[in-house]
């Protein structure tokens, strides 16, 4: 049964992905509810019910797993809203295996996981949790730590541990591709009774009006960002610095930090200047489309940059706002009374780039295709297309995106596609999506199999008893 096994192999892809160990509790406020409902969902004794007694019970390379590392498991997943019922310790224990395997063979490999980085993630890990329980110390009571020193050792060597093994998964998928033949055949392979049910999916296109903002508001950016600099090349933390102004979600809390290559996915105005910049440099101000930067460069290793950057993006005037909001008012008219088709007005009105081209229509940011599901849309751009019928206009919408920037919107609804079985023609993308992922799977099993037999491991006690999805025990 074809499908079903890849619906399998998907669950346990997602949680080779996502299920990282310690990957910070959703909500660390509740954990003492969450244990207990742990507790009572699933068993703390061993694999036959005798006294569990914590201590090491796995070794795979330079790894160890303790007993205690599968009660955190659980309290992981129970943390992020997910059922524990079904999940045996057996089950924890070869994906905690699986996760100390990535990680030593990302050692021999010789992937390098840098200090900065391990600072970055620690920092944004850090200043998640601290918003959550209001204090360092309770996090550090929390994980039974005599101090916060004690505790970000402890949390770093998990932090690297978790960046290699992904750095691994990555390398081992990397290269994995899929030829319009192969997803021919894994679609053929499918039996008609066990075609998947695509769920209703809808087209949508937008026209966007950006407020005009005036050379006295960019001049003070400009200013801004110039005294910053200034104080940077005298001494200042440039990371200090992006935490306090940078108004980038992405970057600020980490101090800026990103690492990109030149197909790292930045806008090319952003990439141009970062691989213009010797180590240790800094930008001029410069302007893309989400504001004015600057970056300094922190390491160059190849092909690779490592950088921090501050975004300030100048404040829109209230002139400008209102200006934006007739103009596009006047471009709806249009649209309504027919002197314009919206892909018309979208190609010649529109302030986005990226849609501007193909008459505004969106692409879904998950498939890369054009159509979006309604139970998986995001939940803001649901709300102003859900009551819109066909073919009709929204008011102006006035958006505000996640770095601050107010835009005004029109959006209409093209195409609405019922919940249908898969059609290989008109669902090409997501058969291909399903097919790049089995292959990706069987990439990664036979991974497992080829480094367990390479790899000193060792299990220990009961858990001797368990049945794996991997040859763990060499049998």
């Amino acid at each position: 049964m074809l499908l079903k096994k890849l619906q399998l192999k998907t669950i346990d892809y997602k949680l080779v992905l996502t299920m990282c160990f310690l990957l910070f509790f959703t909500s660390i406020i509740s954990a003492q509810e969450i244990i207990k409902d742990v507790v009572a969902e699933k068993p703390a004794e061993p694999v036959h019910g005798k006294q569990k007694i914590d201590g090491i019970i796995a070794t795979v390379g330079d790894y160890i797993v303790l007993d205690s590392d599968i009660d955190k498991g659980y309290l992981e997943i129970a943390s992020q809203g997910g059922s524990i019922k079904d999940i045996t310790r057996c089950q924890m224990l070869g994906k905690l295996l699986e996760d100390k395997l990535y990680a030593h063979q990302a050692i021999q490999d010789s992937i390098i996981v840098s200090d900065a980085e391990i600072r970055s993630m620690m920092e944004e890990r850090l200043n998640y949790m601290i918003q959550q329980v209001g204090d360092i110390n309770k996090v550090v009571e929390y994980y039974k730590k005599s101090s916060v020193e004690e505790f970000k050792t402890y949390f770093s060597d998990i932090l690297k541990e978790q960046k290699l093994a992904s750095e691994m998964r990555d390398k081992i998928v990397k290269d994995v591709e899929i030829t319009p033949e192969e997803v021919r055949n894994f679609f053929k392979k499918i039996p008609k009774d066990e075609l998947p049910t695509f769920g209703a999916e809808m087209e949508v296109a937008q026209i966007v009006v950006e407020p005009k903002v005036s050379k006295e508001d960019k001049q003070k950016v400009i200013d801004r960002l110039n005294a910053i600099r200034k104080d940077v090349l005298e001494g200042s933390s440039f990371a200090t610095k992006a935490v306090l102004y940078s108004q980038d979600p992405g970057s600020a809390p980490n101090g800026g930090y990103y690492k990109m290559t030149r197909k790292t996915p930045f806008v090319k105005e952003f990439k141009d200047v970062a691989f213009s910049l010797q180590e240790g440099e800094i930008s001029a101000p410069f302007e893309t489309t989400f504001g004015i930067h600057i970056i300094m460069v922190d390491k160059i290793k190849g092909q690779e940059v490592e950088l921090r950057h501050i975004l300030i993006a100048p404040t829109v005037s209230e002139s400008a706002l209102k200006e934006a909001k007739e103009r596009i008012a006047n471009i709806r008219a249009k649209i309504v009374s027919k002197e314009l088709t919206f892909a018309e007005a979208a190609r010649t009105e529109s302030d986005e780039k990226e849609t501007r081209a193909n008459g505004g229509t969106l692409i879904n940011p998950n498939t890369q295709d054009t159509r979006f599901e309604l139970t998986k849309m995001d939940p803001t751009l649901y709300g102003q297309v859900s009551n819109l019928k066909d073919d009709e206009v929204s008011q102006p919408l006035l958006n505000t995106d996640d770095k601050g920037k107010k835009t005004y919107k029109l959006i209409t609804v093209t195409n609405r596609i019922d919940e249908h079985t898969a059609d290989y023609a008109k669902d090409y993308t997501k058969i291909k999506e399903l097919a790049l992922k089995e292959k990706q799977i069987n990439a990664i099993a036979k991974w497992f199999d080829t480094k367990i037999k390479d790899t000193y491991i060792k299990i220990i006690g009961e858990y001797r008893d368990c049945t794996f999805a991997n040859n763990w025990l060499k049998k």
